[in-house]
């Protein structure tokens, strides 16, 4: 819920350029307090300017709010849904398999689920390489690219490149939100070439995603439900998506 309440402020913010405390409980439905608590945080992003008794715009427009949100703040919002999903996800891996981890924060963790498995790992995620960089059972290939620091992930040409010789049994994709017609969406421009390339490689294609994307919001589009073989979510998706997407022939398991 924090997350969905970032983004329409920073949203919001951006079309009004300024809004007050009490103009943003009515927007969120959160207390005054809350609000307050999200507006300090979107300040520490750099995603607007706190004013007495509310916000304004920066000067500088940002893209869009969860581009701009650094890798720790996204992995730091409710670990243990994404641990849920993670988990669910590994069990359908078996040993002597080739794995495509995404970038993000739940094939992180998918990653630490997958620790001690004799599986061959892809990823140009950052934070799956310092999961699994230890572990001698894990063969763990690096995709290179264009270091993106602010989301520990390698981006571009060379990374679309790169995943473009490798042939993998699972890809695990991560996503922004998924359109109630079940397009899959991302906010981040660069990592949107990687993003389509990886669902290229694999022979099954799984999208890892929060119930509070589906549905939920994002800039570009990456793929159609046709893409996917299976989508791994929680209670909090919306039944009538899960619904539509396995009536477009996506498999869906709710942990």
């Amino acid at each position: 819920m924090q997350y969905t309440r970032h983004r329409l402020i920073v949203e919001r913010l951006r079309a009004s350029q300024t809004l007050t405390v009490a103009q943003l409980r009515g927007l969120t439905g959160a207390s005054a307090a809350t609000v307050r608590r999200d507006l300090d945080a979107l300040e520490g992003l750099g995603l607007l300017r706190r004013v007495r008794g509310g916000a304004v715009a920066t000067d500088e427009p940002v893209a869009d709010a969860d581009a701009a949100r650094p890798f720790d703040a996204v992995a730091a919002g409710d670990p243990a849904r994404k641990r849920r999903i993670a988990r669910a996800a590994a069990a359908r891996v078996e040993d002597g398999q080739t794995v495509i981890l995404d970038i993000g924060t739940t094939t992180m963790h998918l990653a630490r689920a997958l620790r001690g498995r004799r599986v061959t790992v892809v990823t140009a995620n950052l934070a799956v390489v310092d999961a699994l960089r230890e572990d001698r059972d894990v063969e763990l290939v690096l995709l290179g690219g264009t270091l993106r620091r602010s989301y520990h992930s390698f981006v571009g040409a060379l990374t679309d490149h790169a995943i473009r010789q490798v042939r993998a049994d699972w890809v695990f994709l991560g996503a922004s939100g998924v359109t109630r017609e079940g397009t899959v969406l991302d906010t981040t421009q660069v990592e949107v070439p990687v993003k389509r390339a990886l669902v290229t490689a694999g022979e099954r294609v799984v999208l890892l995603a929060d119930g509070d994307k589906l549905p939920g919001r994002g800039t570009f589009q990456v793929c159609g439900p046709e893409a996917l073989d299976l989508v791994v979510t929680d209670a909090g998706a919306d039944p009538r998506m899960v619904e539509a997407l396995r009536a477009a022939g996506c498999a869906v398991e709710t942990v």
